[in-house]
């Protein structure tokens, strides 16, 4: 396997790495040596009782599970989530969505409730080929795809890629250069989880209820049961390749290559108080985007994940922009 540079997503925390660690796309340390035998760490199959449900679906795709969730009619929505994440961040978003569209989505393998993923499955698999054949699977020909963060950045790389597919992008936070990180804007509290983090070997529910304060515009609209979730998704045990399957580059240039290979019409959403992608990034990314109709939002009192943060507010979005915003000639035909 070719080395490849991370762009990363949250790389305020990973600009404060801990021994023995790699980071993930996401800016979050993941083990790279043996892991403490007291950690609180849940099986598949523990996770799989916990949050599974009667409407998931498993696929295999080159060897590996690949664990989705396919909802409604009519035109097709692809929901891609970030690198700390699940498919279940989009519970919500997806109850309303799916309502008027179909909605397909998917744990980026192995995270969330998807397989490991082998050495040998690595070698044969890009990121882009699981959402890609995952489709193919289902008979789908045509898809909106919607990605936040490190999924807006694998939306990007299958609309480049696949042309055909791709009718329109929607992303929202996702980083278009190396971010490079103000460390001094760390709040008090994820200065201390990830202190504590350092001290332990492994992630509490502390850190992640840091983590989701600092990165969110109102941290009140994340309930107990979405700090549970996050923090159960990131406490399944180590496994091998764990963020070889999230979308990366090799290289910028070739990420720009991508970006200005893409023709669909891309709705951009952004939340302004991120603190670590703000609407300077926005303008960056559409910048990149040289071949395709740009259209902006901007939400001001919103942060690192708009379509989690404000699942009914998004879904208005995107359904206005999939109805009315569009040129006719680049909707996808019902």
């Amino acid at each position: 396997m070719k080395a490849r540079v991370i762009l990363p997503i949250l790389a305020a925390v990973a600009a404060l790495p801990c021994a023995g660690h790699a980071q993930t796309p996401a800016g979050v340390p993941v083990p790279t040596t043996a892991p403490p035998a007291d950690a609180p760490w849940l099986t598949l199959d523990a996770l799989r009782a916990k949050y599974g449900d009667p409407k998931g679906r498993i696929a295999t795709i080159g060897g590996v599970e690949v664990y989705y969730k396919d909802e409604g009619k009519g035109s097709v929505i692809l929901l891609i989530h970030g690198s700390v994440s699940s498919l279940k961040t989009y519970d919500a978003l997806a109850a309303q969505l799916s309502k008027r569209y179909r909605v397909v989505r998917f744990d980026i393998p192995p995270q969330g409730l998807s397989g490991p993923v082998s050495n040998a499955a690595l070698a044969a698999l890009k990121p882009t080929d699981i959402p890609e054949q995952l489709l193919a699977k289902l008979g789908i020909a045509k898809a909106i795809v919607v990605g936040v963060s490190s999924g807006g950045t694998m939306a990007v790389q299958l609309a480049a890629k696949r042309p055909d597919l791709v009718t329109r992008l929607i992303i929202s936070n996702a980083p278009a250069d190396q971010v490079r990180p103000d460390v001094d804007t760390l709040t008090p509290a994820l200065r201390a989880a990830i202190a504590d983090y350092k001290a332990r070997g492994y992630q509490t529910q502390a850190y992640w209820d840091a983590f989701l304060d600092f990165y969110a515009g109102n941290p009140a609209r994340y309930d107990a049961a979405y700090h549970r979730q996050i923090y159960d998704m990131n406490r399944r045990a180590p496994r091998p390749n764990m963020i070889g399957l999230v979308a990366v580059v090799e290289d910028h240039a070739k990420a720009v290559a991508a970006m200005n290979a893409v023709k669909a019409p891309v709705l951009l959403i952004w939340g302004g108080a991120d603190p670590l992608l703000p609407y300077a990034a926005m303008d960056v990314l559409a910048g990149y985007l040289t071949n395709a109709q740009i259209s902006k939002i901007r939400l001001p009192d919103v942060g690192h994940y708009p379509p989690i943060e404000v699942p009914l507010r998004y879904a208005d979005l995107v359904t206005a922009y999939i109805e009315a915003a569009v040129p006719d000639d680049a909707k996808d035909k019902r």
